[in-house]
């Protein structure tokens, strides 16, 4: 149908648009508004063409999809988007997976060459991504340990399971009537994602989330083949495309490769080598009282965001503190590290929540010469971003990897909850022992209003 292709047309150009808004937090609020027109003009022209006899199906199965992603969007906070975006993977990833093995239950063993390994190949990648998804879920949200859960053997039982997987679907390629095979390979591919995300640590999950999104993207686009589908095609390249950037810009940003993230079991030695935050000396620390003063009479700050900042969901109270100096006449500006947080973009995405201009959200390339100009750098719940053993540590698990200079800065506090405890990666943080460091600990929220309060009084 001519109107039907015009209408995916118009739909893979709202992608494409949508891709390009929500790389810049000025525009995002169109790109998210354009991706979702795009998507439902896609569901009405397949609906269309498929010219299915089952409408009040399809329309019991838009409400309820409908309706749980407005729940989301509403109930969930800030914090979590990290969590809701691993899990959207999985659902995406799912839905390419069962739509496929549908496929091939339902035209085996007639199913040309082509499409037979094309549809072997997303079948793989679409339920290993589910799996994979889900133990990222479980990761940030605590359900599971964010340290890398390593066991012997575990590579050879990894290379086993997904070398059975590709060994099935390459004799199912020649011999493709075997339904008990394909069950086989698909139960196959679940487990490896489960093996290959579970050994990955929290500090890798900003690039695993990436790199997920790119598997679920691939997995749509060999859908799309199978399907005859040009528009899932376009779709599933575009979002498998971003997906494989963003995870070599995160890899960039950390100085390490795919397989390194993928098969490192970064952060799993830490607490056996005694390389941890309740092992460090010299700490100093003071009250808010006596930080305030010093952040009133600076001349420039900058302002370090992590995911202590999103868990204390402290993102309005910063807001105010760079109102309250900025009206002293003093510069401030945010600092943020590629891979802040628990996904690419979450210190950008929670301080746009706060109002905070877009102008004064720097790059870590940006900023990281200012630092040696500025007064004082708050660092307010980061760790690993900013810890100097990345630079000056080579048995470090993270030595190598881009951090923000703080502690070029001639004073540095670091808003931390306790004196215990390590970020993601599981590593001590050697700024905290830094002669010009000082530590104000308690609720990064809590600390930083009485801070405002403080500043506003003087």
């Amino acid at each position: 149908m001519i109107l039907v292709e015009l209408i995916y047309v118009v739909s893979a150009v709202f992608f494409a648009l949508s891709l390009r808004w929500m790389g810049e937090v000025k525009t995002s609020r169109r790109g998210n508004f354009v991706g979702a027109a795009g998507m439902i003009l896609a569901v009405a022209a397949t609906v269309m063409a498929v010219g299915t006899q089952h409408y009040q199906l399809v329309v019991i199965s838009v409400v309820i999809g409908g309706i749980a992603g407005a729940l989301m969007a509403l109930k969930m906070p800030m914090t979590a988007v990290p969590q809701r975006t691993a899990i959207s993977h999985a659902f995406g990833a799912l839905a390419a997976a069962l739509v496929g093995t549908a496929e091939f239950f339902q035209n085996t063993p007639n199913i040309d060459k082509f499409t037979i390994i094309i549809l072997l190949a997303e079948v793989i990648l679409g339920y290993l991504t589910f799996t994979g998804s889900v133990i990222a879920f479980a990761k940030l949200q605590e359900i599971l340990s964010g340290r890398p859960i390593i066991y012997p053997g575990r590579r050879i039982i990894s290379t086993i399971v997904f070398g059975g997987a590709i060994g099935l679907a390459i004799y199912l390629f020649f011999n493709q009537g075997n339904t008990l095979l394909f069950v086989i390979m698909s139960v196959l591919a679940l487990i490896f994602g489960i093996i290959l995300v579970i050994a990955i640590g929290g500090a890798d999950m900003p690039t695993v989330i990436a790199i997920l999104n790119s598997f679920a993207g691939l997995s749509a686009a060999g859908l799309g083949f199978v399907l005859d589908n040009k528009l899932l095609i376009v779709a599933g390249a575009l979002d498998g495309s971003s997906g494989l950037i963003l995870a070599i810009l995160m890899c960039k940003a950390m100085n390490r490769s795919f397989a390194n993230v993928l098969f490192g079991g970064f952060g799993s030695v830490a607490k056996s080598t005694g390389d941890t935050d309740s092992a460090q000396k010299n700490i100093k620390s003071m009250e808010v009282e006596e930080a305030a003063p010093i952040l009133a009479y600076a001349h420039s700050i900058i302002v370090v965001p992590g995911y202590g900042m999103a868990v204390a969901q402290a993102q309005h109270a910063v807001s105010d503190l760079m109102d309250a100096l900025t009206e002293k006449g003093i510069k401030v500006d945010f600092a943020i590290h590629p891979v802040a947080g628990r996904m690419p973009g979450h210190m950008n995405v929670l301080l746009a929540e706060a109002d905070v201009p877009y102008e004064k959200l720097k790059e870590m390339d940006h900023i990281n010469h200012e630092f040696k100009h500025t007064d004082v750098v708050i660092v307010v719940g980061a760790n690993d971003i900013v810890n100097p053993a990345a630079t000056e540590n080579k048995g470090s698990p993270i030595y190598g990897m881009p951090i923000l200079k703080a502690y070029e800065a001639k004073t540095v506090i670091v808003i931390k909850r306790s004196a215990g405890g390590v970020g993601f990666a599981g590593i001590r943080n050697e700024l905290f022992e830094y002669p010009n460091t000082t530590m104000v600990y308690g609720d990064a929220k809590e600390v930083i209003n009485k801070l405002v309060q403080q500043i506003k009084e003087m």
